[in-house]
């Protein structure tokens, strides 16, 4: 019987896409191409994610990629990205308060730098999450298995008993691997939803 609901965090809670959060800069096709391609395309970003690198490294190592002109750009998305308000996934938020309310527990499982505790009380429905594991917290990527198993040990959580929900097809098979149900999010809460319902899950509607 499924017991916990597991959420990933960009494309499942808010939406994570680069290219908007460049195109706010107003900038020409070619800077705004070069800020996507260095920060976004290079591997600087999945160490930050990873937590093997600071901020300042890895900003130091992108603007060595970069023109003068476009450093202060750099610095707002590796370093204040997440300040604006988010954009949550429609339907999202409902979801969450109606697995609390129906007595799941409720947890955040997301590879993310180390900003994230600085922005979690802002994520769609926090107050109803029982617990939160970041990757960068530990230096581990999903879908690596190591970052489930963790998650089970910290929370005593058994894994026959959660159910994952990620837009990446290959952290939902790591998670089935370890002994999880799950679903992908291909943002579309009703289809959700009935994936849910088809796991045992009363989720409502």
């Amino acid at each position: 019987m499924i017991r916990n609901i597991v959420f990933d965090m960009g494309q499942v809670l808010i939406d994570w896409k680069p290219a908007e959060l460049i195109r706010q800069f107003g900038l020409s096709e070619e800077d705004s191409a070069a800020l996507m391609l260095e920060i976004f395309g290079e591997t600087e970003w999945v160490a930050l994610d990873d937590g093997t690198v600071s901020e300042e490294d890895a900003l130091k190592a992108i603007c060595g990629r970069l023109p003068e002109h476009l450093h202060p750009y750099a610095r707002i998305l590796v370093c204040d990205w997440w300040k604006p308000e988010f954009h949550v996934k429609e339907g999202i938020e409902q979801l969450i308060r109606d697995v609390k309310a129906a007595g799941y527990g409720v947890y955040l499982l997301s590879n993310a730098n180390t900003r994230q505790a600085e922005y979690c009380t802002r994520l769609p429905g926090w107050e109803c999450f029982d617990g939160r594991v970041t990757s960068a917290e530990l230096n581990i990527l999903k879908p690596d298995e190591r970052i489930y198993e963790h998650l089970l040990q910290k929370y005593d959580l058994k894994a026959e008993e959660c159910f994952m929900i990620d837009d990446s097809p290959a952290n939902v098979y790591s998670a089935l691997k370890c002994g999880f149900r799950g679903a992908v999010f291909h943002d579309d809460v009703a289809r959700l939803r009935k994936q849910m319902a088809e796991a045992g899950i009363a989720a409502g509607s």
